[in-house]
C-alpha cells in the first residue's frame, strides 16, 4: 500500500480530524479563558453562590465556560471522525446529532449565565434593600433569583426543542400571582415607595436638616426611595417614608 492510498483511508482521515479537533479545542479553551479573564468576568462573578460552588470543587466559572467550549469542539471532532470512519452509517442519526449539539451547547451556556445573573441579582437587590426594616422585604431577593432562574430554564429548554408553552403559561400565572400577592403583602412598602418618590422630587427637607417625626427629632442622614434616616446624639431613627408624611413631618429651623 503506497502513501497516497494510505492517507486516503477513512480511518487515517478520521484520526487526523480527531487529532486536529483535540488541538483546536485545547487552543480555543485557553483563548476563551484568557479573553474572559481580561474582560473582568472573574471580578463580576466573585462572591456569587455559583462561583463559590465552582471553587469548592477546584475550578471557577471562567474555567467551566472555557472547558465547555473545548469539550464542544472535542465532541464535534469525535462525531466527525466516527462519521468519516463510517463506524455508524445512518444519515438521519447524524443530522439529528449535528443539529442538537450546537443547541445543547447554547442551552448549557444559557443555564450558566442564568445562575450567575440570578446570584448577582439576588445580591444587588439584597444590598439595595438592606436598610429597609420590613420583614416581608427579605422575600424579594429570593423571588428575583428564582424568577431569573425560571426564565433561564425556559430559554434553555426551548433551545433544545422542548415544548415550553405550558411553562410559559405557568410563568404568566406566576407573575400575576406575584403582582397580586405583592400588592397585598407589600401595601405599606409600595405606599412608602410612592411617598419616597414625592419626597425625592419635592425635597421638603434634605440631608443635614433637623426634622421631627412622631415626637422624635434628629438630623437627616439619608433619604432613599423607602426610608428616611435621621439621628440625634447616640440614637438613629429609620422611618418609612409613608410614616413621614402621615405623621406630619416638622422641619426644625435653627
Amino acid at each position: 500500500m503506497d502513501w497516497q492510498t494510505l492517507i486516503e483511508e477513512p480511518a487515517v482521515i478520521a484520526a487526523a480530524v480527531l487529532a486536529l479537533g483535540l488541538v483546536v479545542g485545547y487552543l480555543v479553551g485557553r483563548l476563551n479563558k484568557e479573553l474572559l479573564t481580561a474582560s473582568g468576568v472573574p471580578e463580576t462573578v466573585e462572591g456569587t453562590p455559583f462561583e463559590r460552588t465552582a471553587q469548592s470543587i477546584g475550578t471557577s466559572t471562567v474555567e467551566i465556560v472555557a472547558r465547555l467550549s473545548s469539550w464542544f469542539i472535542y465532541g464535534i471532532a469525535v462525531l466527525t471522525a466516527i462519521h468519516i470512519a463510517q463506524l455508524l452509517d445512518t444519515d438521519a442519526f447524524w443530522n439529528q446529532v449535528i443539529g442538537f449539539i450546537p443547541q445543547a451547547f447554547i442551552a448549557i451556556l444559557v443555564l450558566i449565565l442564568g445562575f450567575i445573573v440570578a446570584d448577582k441579582s439576588e445580591l444587588m437587590v439584597s444590598e439595595y434593600l438592606r436598610g429597609v426594616k420590613i420583614p416581608e422585604v427579605s422575600m424579594i431577593p429570593k423571588l428575583v433569583k428564582y424568577s431569573v432562574l425560571y426564565v433561564a430554564f425556559l430559554v434553555a429548554l426551548g433551545q433544545i426543542g422542548v415544548y415550553v408553552f405550558p411553562l410559559l403559561i405557568l410563568l404568566v400565572v406566576y407573575v400575576a400571582g406575584i403582582v397580586v400577592v405583592g400588592a397585598i403583602t407589600f401595601k405599606d412598602f409600595l405606599i412608602s415607595g410612592a411617598a419616597g418618590i414625592y419626597l425625592l422630587l419635592n425635597q421638603p427637607y434634605g440631608i443635614g436638616d433637623r426634622i421631627e417625626v412622631d415626637d422624635r427629632s434628629g438630623i437627616v442622614q439619608e433619604i432613599d426611595l423607602f426610608v428616611t434616616k435621621f439621628e440625634d446624639d447616640s440614637e438613629e431613627y429609620i422611618v418609612l417614608n409613608r410614616r413621614v408624611l402621615d405623621d406630619k413631618i416638622v422641619r426644625v429651623r435653627d
